[in-house]
Order: C-alpha cells, then structure tokens, then sequence
C-alpha cells in the first residue's frame, strides 16, 4: 500500500516513472489482462473474483521443483500451449538473464512466438514489456534480460550462443528434430541450472518417447477440450470437427502418443530407419513435384511435395509444401517448387472433380513465362484409374523395401502415411496422394533411368558431388 508520504518522498523523476507504470496496469486491466498465476491451487482458469480474465488452469503451471530439467506440455490443438510458453519465457526473463526461442522455422518464431495472438508481446504485462529488435532477432526486457530468436530449421546457428533457459515449441515438427535438438541442448549452460520447456503437439518420435522416460522432465499431457470455453466456435467447427473420431483426432484433440496404427500404410519405425540428411542424399537423376489437388479447388487443402530419384535407384522426400490455397496460388507454388529444387515436372492429378486444375495451370505457366516464350507447361497429368489404396500399395512396399527416405522431418506427410487406415476411411489424404504421384512417376522409369532433369537447372548441377543438392543444402547452411 502506497501512503501520500511515500509518494511525496518520490523525486520528480521517479514520481513520472510511478505514474506511467500505473497507466500502463490501467491499460491491463481494461484490456481484461490479469495476472496469469493466481493462488487457487486446482483453478480451472475461468474468471473469479481477484481474477477478472483469463489465467492459468492448473496444469498450465510451470512446475515449482527446480531440480526439473525438462517442462514438457504435451498437449492437443487449442490447449493453451503458446500462451503456456508464453508466461513460462517472460516469468524467467524476471530473473534470467538470456533465453532461447526456437520454433521449427524463422517464421514460426516470429509470427507465433514473439508477434502471435498468444506470444510474448501479446502477453507480456505493460510493466514489463520487452522491446522486439528484428534485426538482431532478439527481444530486450527493461530489466536488460534477452531472448534470443532462432529457427530449429537452421540448427547450426545454435552452435555457440549460451542460455539460462529456452522455449522450444512444436519440437514435434521441427524438421531436423535429432540435430536441432542436440545444439539447443548444449548451449543451455548458463546459471547454476538451466531448464527447457516444450510445448508441442504429441508424435511418437524417438526422442519425444526418450524425453517421457526421463526422471528429471515434467511431463503435462493436455486434450484440445480442457480449453474449449476459450476456443472460437469457427475453430470448433474447422479443427474439432475435423479431427474428432478419427485415429488422427486421438494425437491432434487428445494428445495421445500413437504407436504404430494394425492397418497404416507404412509403420513409423520404417520412416525413421531410413531417415537422412541432406548431406546423405546422392546424385538426384530425377526430381519432381507431386500434386494432389483440392477437391473443389476452394479452399480445401493442396497436396504437393516433393521427391528425387536416386543413382542408388531409392527414393528421396524432400519437401512438403501442402497448404490450403485458391487454385492460382496453388499452381504457383507447384512452378515455384519445380524452380526451387531443379525438378523435371509437376506430377498432377485432374480427375475426379478436379478439372480445375489443368486449365489453371496452363495460365499461370504463360503468365510466368517471358513475352513471346511458347514453352509448354512441365506438366505431366496422372488419370487415376485404379483405388487410392491400390495405388498406394507400391510405395508402401517401398516404404518396406527401406527404398524411401524422407530428408529430415516431415511430421504431417508422415503423421497421415502412418495413420491412414484404408479399410476406415476410403479417401486417402492430400500430402499422401501427392507423394504417391510423384514416386509412381519415378518408379515407372525405374529400369531405363533416362528421365531428365529441369534442363534450366541441369548445367547447374553438372559435375556436383552426392550430397550437395543446392535446395537442400541451403537449409542448414543459410548465412
């Protein structure tokens, strides 16, 4: 309590500093921002008196055992975990001098972590604001604590820098999982006990398996409706309904760790047995762009990646780019792919309600071109004669054959390759389909091994060594 005595004791100086902390509490307040721990111990997060706003539920509090090393909120869709993160970056900042933020790319950090609905700016009280630099990919706390922003796709930047603490989120879609993982780790050595906190939706990888057994992680598991009173019903309607009563729905609304699903196409364990990096992937003779197109071609979601055929004669998945887009943006992205990666052609789909597309990307193929040039579209069209399960059934061989290799992480191609169970649900995935196109195409030239490259791009590669596909290597060695 602040007597008139005390505020007369103040200097001018400090009187001003009082009067905009105090305006900017007011500021919270009718913002409805109230504290996020509160002294309920079993709180449901839901209003009361003292607390007047959202806060946190119970499980959404970091642990106050310090002997943890690791917090990990495993939690379905919608559960609170970047708001979680969130209150667990800026509570340390009080008392830690330097944080890491990692997302699974630049962007993610960004636009999620730092900038997002539920971030840190969002979240962070008037009173203690950080002060976001861009440039230095950091965020600068008044009491001169920092974060440092990083991206898990560029893992060799954590090489060196020094933390008291991180916030790793969505450590399950972190494309370079193992490495990433591996460099954070060791630049937590600051202080006399530096912690990580996860958040992340559940997938049955090795190390997120490994991190559940160790003794010294706290582990929270969380269901998209322990949130749902917070979560709009547009999101109820487009995710929930989505996913609900299906296998996938068990990961994504209720956070279970899946194992291998009796019925899958592929088994997760073939996927990780045969995982490389992109210094692993040999001489490409082939690369192409798989595309599933959307249904109605209005915004449902577009299935495209990307895959190369090997000297070694395997399989290499290099990309997943699939997205909800309109048809034109769609078919950009397809070329954009194709020019990315050096890859022959796009390997599309059109049948099936999907006329749309041929027609769409004859157009943005000529939009794209220089005036004058007739150059038809690298397009080469798929007429799917036979079931999805039929036509899948040759790459899950290969899947078994370890001829497949994903290049880094996929999480959402292989969260649907390994829970899509033909026998229940008839229409196979977007991402699925996309990959079957792309690796049937190449395993129709399997014997010849004459298929070209993107002659735009084929001098560009000549005489280069295996493991050195410019694509890919730029992903780990961005300046």
């Amino acid at each position: 309590m602040i007597t008139e005595a005390d505020l007369a004791s103040l200097t001018p100086a400090e009187l001003e500093e009082f009067n905009e902390g105090l305006e900017m509490r007011i500021l919270d307040l009718e913002a409805g921002k109230v504290p996020w721990l509160c002294d309920r111990p079993d709180c449901d997060g839901l209003p009361h008196p003292g607390r007047n706003g959202r806060h946190a539920r119970a499980s959404q509090r970091a642990p106050e055992d310090q002997d943890v090393d690791v917090i990990l909120w495993l939690a379905g869709r919608g559960w609170g975990k970047t708001r979680t993160g969130a209150e667990y970056s800026i509570d340390k900042a009080r008392t830690q001098e330097r944080g890491a933020l990692i997302g699974p790319t630049a962007a993610d950090t960004r636009d999620i972590l730092v900038e997002g609905e539920s971030g840190i700016l969002a979240c962070a009280p008037a009173t203690f604001r950080p002060e976001y630099q861009p440039s230095k990919r950091r965020l600068v706390y008044p009491n001169g604590a920092i974060q440092v922003c990083y991206s898990a796709d560029e893992p060799d930047r954590l090489r060196g820098p020094q933390h008291h603490y991180g916030w790793f989120d969505e450590l399950a879609a972190w494309r370079y999982l193992q490495y990433a993982w591996d460099m954070a780790q060791m630049g937590m050595r600051l202080g006399d006990h530096p912690q990580i906190a996860i958040t992340t939706t559940p997938r049955p990888l090795p190390l997120i398996k490994q991190l559940l057994k160790e003794p010294r992680t706290y582990a929270v598991r969380g269901s998209t409706y322990d949130n749902l009173h917070n979560l709009a019903a547009t999101f109820q309607r487009a995710v929930i309904a989505k996913y609900e009563g299906t296998t996938l729905g068990r990961q994504e609304l209720e956070a279970e760790v899946l194992e291998d699903l009796p019925g899958a196409l592929v088994a997760r364990a073939l996927i990780d047995r045969c995982r490389v990096t992109p210094d692993e992937v040999p001489e490409l003779i082939s690369i192409v762009v798989g595309m599933d197109p959307a249904g109605t071609g209005t915004g449902d979601e577009t299935g495209l990646i990307v895959t190369g055929w090997g000297v070694d004669q395997h399989h290499y998945v290099m990309a997943d780019a699939s997205s909800k887009r309109t048809p034109d943006q769609a078919a950009r992205a397809a070329f954009a792919l194709r020019e990315q990666y050096g890859a022959a052609h796009v390997i599309v789909e059109d049948n099936n309600g999907k006329d749309w597309i041929g027609e769409v990307l004859k157009r943005v193929w000529r939009d794209m071109q220089p005036t004058g040039d007739t150059t038809p579209p690298p397009v080469r069209t798929v007429w799917a004669s036979q079931g999805k399960k039929l036509r899948a059934q040759p790459v899950a061989m290969l899947y078994e054959q370890g001829r497949v290799h994903h290049v880094g992480s996929l999480p959402e191609l292989e969260d649907q390759l390994t829970t899509w169970i033909p026998e229940e649900d008839p229409k196979s995935p977007d991402r699925l389909d996309a990959l079957v196109h792309a690796i049937t195409h190449h395993m129709k030239r399997d014997r010849s091994r004459t298929e070209l490259v993107n002659p735009h791009t084929a001098s560009r590669r000549a005489g280069r060594v295996p493991g050195q596909h410019p694509a890919l290597k730029a992903r780990t060695q961005r300046a």
